[in-house]
């Protein structure tokens, strides 16, 4: 499951954070890459719900962060009608410009720039969920509450309803 070895700068800088936030978590870096929830959680030998998917949307252009359970689409209806505005999915450009991290290994915390974040109320259903530790190959175990206390994330029901919307996130 785990290899051994330095960490890369990126999920180094996600555990310094842990434990400036006060959390003892430890980053587990995978012995495969882990781009996709499925890939995380088959990894891990968790059910896709527990990866906590970092994604990152613009609402009228400003970035937030949405934090969804690995088992859901997210909802753009529901969260334009909470972020008050027209959402759409960020450019990879974006994401890296504002998170400081690329796609595939963007953590829940430890930003390059303050973003207001939507946390799946889903991800409450599980005693520890995993989120990326800043490189697609690593990841660490959070509770929800650990992760909406830590984030400052509004927790919300942001999941598409099956038959839902064809513009959801995966």
């Amino acid at each position: 499951m785990a290899r051994d070895g330095p960490m890369k700068p990126a999920a180094e800088r996600v555990q310094a954070e842990l434990q400036a936030v006060g959390l003892d978590r430890k980053v587990i870096e995978l012995a495969v890459s882990a781009r996709t929830s499925r890939e995380a959680a088959d990894a891990l030998g968790v059910e896709v719900a527990q990866i906590a998917k970092s994604l990152v949307f613009t609402v009228d252009g400003a970035p937030v962060l949405v934090v969804a359970s690995g088992a859901n689409r997210v909802d753009e209806d529901k969260l334009s009608r909470l972020a008050g505005g027209r959402v759409k999915r960020a450019a990879p450009e974006t994401v890296r410009m504002v998170t400081g991290y690329a796609i595939g290994g963007v953590p829940p915390l430890a930003h390059q720039s303050p973003l207001p974040i939507y946390i799946d109320q889903d991800l409450g259903r599980y005693e520890v969920v995993y989120a990326a530790a800043g490189v697609p190959e690593c990841v660490f175990p959070i509770t929800a509450a650990e992760l909406a206390r830590v984030t400052g994330g509004r927790v919300v029901d942001l999941r598409e309803e099956p038959g839902g919307p064809a513009g959801g996130a995966r």
